[in-house]
Order: C-alpha cells, then sequence, then structure tokens
C-alpha cells in the first residue's frame, strides 16, 4: 500500500525533524501532525498505518508528536509497532482518565516520550511507560541541566542552530530533535574566507561543470578514476531501489548511456550534497536529501523534465552553503547551477521559490507558514504530504 492510499493526509500538516545524538549521528526523525481543523477526528489506526510505510517495522525510529489530544488519547489505545515513540504531554500523564490506556501500553512494552514537566509526580508503574523525556530548548534553559525525571534519557526540542545542539548537549541532553541551521549560511566574525573544498567534492564539482560543457564519456571517465570511492557510491546510488533502473548499471559509461547528461547531472548534485565527511554535517545532508525529493515529489505535475530535475537540485543545493561554508552568491563561481536554481537560491526569487518556502515550512514545524506556503501554490495538503511521505520513504532507502 502506498502513502497515497491514506486519506488521514488530506486533513493534517506535516513537519519533521532529525533527532540528533552527541555523535552528530541522525538517528531518528520527529514527525509532527497537526490537524488542519481543531474539530477533525482523526483515525489514529489509520495513522499509524500510514508511517509504517516510511518506517516499516524493525527499521528506523519515528518519534510522533501529534498536535491533538483528542488523536493521542485514541493513539493510547492503538498497538504500534516498537519503532515508533509517540510523545504525550505531562499534563495527560498525569490525568486519571489516561491511566487504564498507559496500563495497556506498559503490558504492550511499548515506550513512551514524556513531553514537559509535570506538575505532579508521576506513580512508577505510570512511570515505567516512558522511554525518554522532552522539554524544549527555551523550557529546558529555566532548568538546572538535570533530567526532569531520573532515570529517563532526556531530550530536547526547538534547537535551530549548531550552538543551540552545543548547548543542549552540555546541559545532559541525549540527543536533540530539529535543525543546526535556519535561513542562508552567514559567515561567522572572524573565521578563515575561505574554506577549502574536500578533493572529493572538487572531483564532483569537476564533473557537473565537463557535463555542461559537453565534454565526451571517456574525459568524464577518466575524472571520475581519480576517486574510485566517489565511483563506487554513485553507481551505489543508480543500483539502489530508490533510484527504480530496470538494469544494473556497470560502469560509468553505461550510467551515462542509460540516464544521459542532464539526469547524470542531478545525481552528481546528489553525491555533492551528501559527501561531507564532517560529522557535524549529517543532520545537514540529511536536510539536504530530503528538500531534493520533496521538492521533485512536489514538481510531479510539472510538464518538462528539466523543471522536475532543476527541482531537485534546487532542493539538495539549499543546504549546500551551510556545508561548505560560503554564501551562495560565492558558490556559484566554482559550482554549475541552472538559472532558476540560481533565482531559488541567490535572489530568492524565480519559479522555485514558493516550494523552497513550503519546505521550510515543513521543516520549521509550522502549521501556519504550512498553510501560507500551500496556498500560494495552490496545492492541497493530500497532495503535499503524499509528496513527503513518499520522499521520507525514498530518503530512508538511499540511506
Amino acid at each position: 500500500m502506498s502513502s497515497s492510499s491514506f486519506a488521514i493526509w488530506g486533513s493534517v500538516a506535516l513537519g519533521y525533524a532529525p533527532m540528533i545524538d552527541k555523535q552528530h549521528q541522525v538517528v531518528a526523525t520527529r514527525l509532527t501532525v497537526f490537524p488542519l481543523r481543531p474539530d477533525a477526528r482523526l483515525d489514529a489506526a489509520e495513522l499509524i498505518a500510514a508511517l509504517a510505510v516510511a518506517w516499516p517495522e524493525g527499521g528506523k525510529t519515528v518519534v510522533l508528536n501529534a498536535v491533538s489530544e483528542s488523536l493521542l488519547a485514541a493513539l493510547l489505545q492503538t498497538p504500534a509497532p516498537k519503532n515508533l515513540l509517540i510523545e504525550l504531554p505531562a499534563f495527560m500523564a498525569t490525568d486519571a482518565q489516561h491511566a487504564e490506556a498507559l496500563a495497556g501500553v506498559r503490558a504492550r512494552g511499548a515506550k513512551l516520550v514524556l513531553k514537559g514537566r509535570p506538575l505532579q509526580p508521576l506513580a512508577p508503574e505510570l512511570q515505567a511507560c516512558f522511554g525518554h523525556s522532552l522539554l524544549d530548548l527555551d523550557e529546558e534553559r529555566g532548568g538546572d541541566g538535570t533530567p526532569p525525571w531520573p532515570g529517563l534519557p532526556k531530550l530536547v526540542s526547538g534547537v535551530r542552530s549548531s550552538a543551540d545542539i552545543e548547548e543542549a548537549f552540555k546541559r545532559n541532553a541525549t540527543a536533540v530533535l530539529g535543525w543546526p541551521m535556519q535561513g542562508a549560511y552567514e559567515p561567522v566574525p572572524g573565521a578563515p574566507a575561505k574554506i577549502e573544498m574536500q578533493s572529493d567534492l572538487q572531483v564532483i564539482v569537476q564533473l557537473m561543470a565537463q557535463l555542461d560543457q559537453g565534454e565526451d564519456s571517456d574525459k568524464l571517465e577518466r575524472t571520475l578514476q581519480r576517486d574510485p570511492t566517489l565511483a563506487f557510491k554513485l553507481l551505489r546510488y543508480m543500483n539502489s531501489a530508490a533510484f527504480g533502473l530496470p538494469v544494473e548499471v556497470s560502469s560509468f559509461k553505461h550510467a551515462i548511456m542509460l540516464l544521459g547528461y542532464a539526469r547524470l547531472k542531478r545525481w552528481l548534485a546528489l553525491l555533492l550534497a551528501t559527501a561531507s565527511k564532517d560529522h557535524s554535517m549529517r543532520p545537514i545532508m540529511f536536510g539536504a536529501l530530503r528538500r531534493g525529493l520533496i521538492m521533485e515529489e512536489l514538481a510531479k505535475g510539472m510538464d518538462e523534465a528539466d523543471m522536475r530535475d532543476e527541482m531537485f537540485i534546487c532542493g539538495l543545493f539549499s543546504c549546500l552553503d551551510h556545508m561548505l561554508k560560503q554564501p551562495f552568491a560565492k558558490l556559484l563561481e566554482a559550482i554549475p547551477m541552472p538559472e532558476r536554481v540560481r533565482q531559488a537560491l541567490v535572489d530568492e526569487s524565480g519559479p522555485y521559490q514558493p516550494y523552497l518556502e513550503l519546505v521550510h515550512a515543513i521543516e520549521h514545524e509550522s502549521a501556519f507558514d504550512f498553510r501560507s506556503a500551500a496556498d500560494q501554490l495552490m496545492l492541497g495538503a493530500q497532495e503535499i504530504n503524499d509528496g513527503v511521505m513518499r520522499a521520507l520513504a525514498k530518503a530512508a532507502q538511499l540511506e
């Protein structure tokens, strides 16, 4: 069953963010679900079934932030896979009317995430239902850094920069929920004016330039042979289930024959956006891949194949300024970029900019901005959310 089979996606706004541990690994995805109407009655079983498409049982962990008390109450009574962690606000955890449902959660061996500081102590049998505690960064700053509940690892949400992330870890967070970047990259005062691009990234940029210039496959292959690891990674991407080619790609020349220069360039863009060896860049690469795939999904109704490929590249490249620590205007001097992508990233204009705004709204988990961006593009929630869920599932396959 595909994610587009679920009617629930027409009744909600979605947001997502990575869960990042102290090694800067992305260990889970947080999915936020906002009802578009306060009186909407959402089907908990359908939501769990829809999530299982992108995050199958036994696979990667998803943390569900359902912004609806009635939906949360229903979720407590609905069996869910072990890799689904549901956030439960503290006021619900201490409400006697949910005690029986929480006992059922405990009996199933499931674990919840306790969100916020309860105003009264939890009974030991209730605390046993929770595997983590969760505080917003602003809420956490009002404390002394100790976990709100002894024995429960502390998560911190609401981070919007690498400085926020490091602050949360200094305050004894086990992991954080949020992003290390927000907005365009701004050079840090006193930092080096130019950061040397690592050698494998230089090879990718050179290949993209050669493709732009229409150089023959022999020259392209000689360039790629400078970095055998890069060649292996490119072929692995192309032979993945997410790529969907009917035959196995056996060589770079074979890839050119099957794909042509335009589609090969988009996969070089993917490599460029995900090839950094800097561990602190992992969450940014996580975001870049999903931005590209979401924008590609949103572009499926466009007539021009070139525009669909460019939307993919636009999403991928929208994080390059943070990865390479240079403003986009400077990056354009070295990295070939289609004009409509340049307009979106440098001028914040052009046909792709409204789609980027929608992706930003989804990343920031803002229902208001989601509605505003969707209205501007005249897209419905069902179409947007179907695309988001397909993209998140495809990203997990590629990783």
